[in-house]
């Protein structure tokens, strides 16, 4: 990922913070077909110097086939991101030099996966993912809630893997290259606009213009 100083982020805390706070991933390997990519849940486990995270795919899914033979598979977190405007820079009206852009986040975790087809592993794993994902909800759903038959029926329909994450890369694109002036103003009309990661954006940007 191309990362300028100004952008760039090496803190781990930080980027398990934004890995846990959205873990909803892009898993991509090059495979005999080529490139394959898929989408899913994961679990970021505190082990080794970067975290190892756990995740699944359904197992009519030939993508989990490439993983088994993979060398190295990238996976990327989607932090907060928008859209912003020029109007929102005092140096507009100043000279004029300024463009459109887009504020975001992301952490791309690389590592080697290992396939994971053990029953007891699998349940597991639902286990904690359920239990991450239901921890906001009034009465959170067990995995138990379910008959144990059923349950069995779907582990089968799965294959697991664990991705130890041999190096981490972060990004924080949140107008640092701006003066001190155009961060305010960045602040101020995402917090007008307030749509989408509108307001998670300007409280990033805030936060590291201070």
């Amino acid at each position: 990922m191309y990362r300028p100083d100004h952008f760039r982020v090496d803190d781990v805390k930080e980027m398990h913070a934004l890995m846990r706070g959205r873990p909803f991933a892009s898993l991509v390997s090059a495979g005999a077909k080529g490139l394959f990519a898929s989408h899913l849940p994961t679990v970021l486990k505190e082990e080794g110097a970067y975290g190892v995270i756990e995740c699944h795919l359904a197992r009519a899914n030939p993508h989990w086939k490439d993983l088994a033979e993979a060398s190295e598979a990238l996976m990327m977190f989607h932090g907060p991101e928008t859209y912003i405007t020029p109007n929102w820079y005092p140096s507009k009206a100043q000279h004029g030099k300024v463009v459109p852009t887009w504020n975001f986040a992301a952490v791309h975790a690389y590592g080697r996966p290992e396939v994971m087809q053990e029953r007891d592993w699998l349940l597991r794993h639902v286990t904690e993912l359920t239990a991450q994902q239901e921890s906001g909800e009034p009465q959170p759903w067990l995995v138990s809630d379910a008959p144990a038959a059923f349950i069995d029926v779907m582990l089968r329909g799965i294959v697991g893997f664990r991705f130890p994450i041999a190096r981490l890369e972060g990004k924080w694109k949140m107008s640092q290259n701006r003066e001190m002036q155009d961060r305010a103003g960045v602040v101020t009309g995402l917090r007008a606009r307030g749509k989408g990661d509108d307001l998670a954006v300007a409280d990033e940007v805030a936060g590291r213009a201070q």
